[in-house]
């Protein structure tokens, strides 16, 4: 039986957020969909562990850091500050990544697996050869992540070119260029698949297409390059 989420959509993905003593902190952004709705491509189980455990985390790691940084800097403790420059962009990459996964997904009776059309789909074949010929290059590229990270599909746009990158941990893709636009996110960690994929990634990398929500990045597409 389907996982059904915890509360209505309203901000799928959206970088949400409160102030807690004059400090802009972060909270978990809602799902447009049920736990359960992309099954079988991702178990409602993992759905839940992932959206409400592993993303919570870095979301309450990152609030805790920027509350650190925030005493050291009105201390004047440069070296403290210093210190917690890694855990912010781990624990605010980890939100930042997530809140972008969550919107790359879609339930197939939504549309999710569709391919796109229109000048994304155009600029693929362009770029690529094929949608079948990208789908086999990021497999791959994500299969071969050593350790945990991520697999991008990306615009460059200032070159106004579809890229594929990877990123380790939870490093954004900002850290790669900062005109890399992010269009699909595929989570390799270890906790997006090892539930139902018994830790064989390729496997988890060949079932998620079927719930990619090519409507989504073909509208970032699209606003990045009109």
């Amino acid at each position: 039986m389907a996982l059904r989420a915890l509360t209505n959509v309203k901000t799928l993905g959206r970088l949400r957020h409160q102030q807690i003593r004059g400090l802009q902190t972060f909270t978990l952004p809602d799902l447009s969909y049920d736990y359960g709705a992309l099954e079988p491509a991702i178990s409602g189980e993992i759905m839940q562990l992932h959206h409400q455990k592993h993303h919570q985390t870095y979301i309450t790691n990152y609030n805790k850091a920027l509350e650190q940084l925030d005493d050291a800097i009105a201390k004047g403790d440069a070296s403290t500050a210093v210190k917690l420059q890694s855990a912010i962009k781990f624990n605010g990459g980890g939100h930042v990544n997530h809140s972008i996964f969550w919107k790359n997904l879609a339930p197939t009776h939504e549309g999710g697996g569709e391919p796109p059309h229109g000048s994304l789909g155009w600029a693929i074949d362009q770029h690529f050869g094929s949608m079948e010929k990208l789908v086999a290059k990021m497999n791959a590229e994500g299969a071969a992540v050593q350790g945990s990270g991520w697999v991008w599909l990306a615009v460059d746009k200032e070159l106004k070119r579809l890229v594929v990158e990877t990123t380790a941990n939870q490093d954004p893709l900002v850290t790669k260029g900062a005109s890399l636009v992010p269009l699909v996110g595929i989570d390799v960690w270890e906790h997006a698949y090892y539930l139902q994929y018994k830790n064989v990634r390729p496997d988890y990398l060949k079932n998620i297409w079927k719930v990619i929500n090519w409507k989504y990045a073909s509208e970032v597409y699209e606003k990045e390059c009109p």
